[in-house]
């Protein structure tokens, strides 16, 4: 299968290696990745923060670049979720019907990566090798707007060598929120407090999650309070092989 892949901001920016492990784990399932060069941002920081207006130039951009494409993916819940209810609400408010008719089509065949997987390519074991204590966060918008289920969990339920244990509290928020984190400073914080309590807890080595968002705010703690526990994307554990 032919995909398109949308690299996202903070993958592009911050964290390449999600979005190279993305890269290098449909390419050993058999499938060409073929990566836009005319993709910019999806529009969700402006839109979420009351500029959705200016976020018309990137929701139109998004469209005329994977329009050509029948298969789209996202290493990002967050990204996915405002692709798939943002971008036509935006079009329709300040574009055009043309341009709305478009973004719900494209948003229609834009996944999430789990959802790709499991869903599109109808796969499970991905033939990844993890020889580590594992814990998963359900990111808010894979969680609640997209809804991808467990569909993480199944996948890593999957990979050899992982020990997979249960996050206590895992559908709390950890206080993230794109500039929640910023404007609500405190709220986060003690939001964020309570999930590295719940994540040391687990004994875990490394706490995974399909948002790079997420778990560079959880990193972010638990590298301050030195607790030895990793963040890892959870494209990095699917693309892990014995021979990585």
């Amino acid at each position: 299968m032919r995909i398109a892949f949308f690299a996202t901001c903070l993958a592009d920016t911050l964290f390449p290696e999600a979005a190279k492990a993305t890269v290098r784990l449909l390419e050993r399932l058999g499938h060409e990745v073929v990566f836009p060069f005319e993709q910019t941002c999806c529009g969700q920081m402006h839109i979420n923060t009351g500029y959705q207006r200016e976020a018309l130039p990137l929701v139109k951009r998004y469209a005329q670049t994977f329009d050509r494409y029948e298969v789209i993916v996202v290493p990002s819940g967050s990204c996915a979720g405002s692709i798939r209810h943002q971008h036509t609400m935006v079009a329709s408010s300040y574009g055009d019907a043309g341009l709305a008719a478009r973004s719900e089509s494209v948003a229609a065949r834009t996944y999430e990566l789990s959802e790709l997987l499991i869903d599109v390519l109808k796969v499970e074991d991905v033939g990844a090798y993890y020889p580590h204590r594992v814990t998963y966060h359900p990111t808010c918008h894979s969680l609640r707007m997209i809804r991808v289920g467990d569909k993480p969990l199944r996948l890593l339920r999957q990979v050899r060598g992982l020990d997979l244990v249960e996050l206590p509290a895992a559908e709390q928020c950890c206080g993230f929120g794109g500039t929640f984190a910023l404007k609500n400073a405190e709220t986060s914080t003690a939001m964020l407090a309570d999930k590295m309590t719940n994540i040391v807890s687990t004994g875990a080595d490394v706490c995974t999650a399909g948002d790079t968002s997420c778990l560079m705010h959880i990193g972010g703690g638990l590298s301050r309070l030195r607790t030895g526990v990793r963040t890892v994307h959870l494209a990095e554990i699917l693309a892990s092989t014995e021979s990585s």
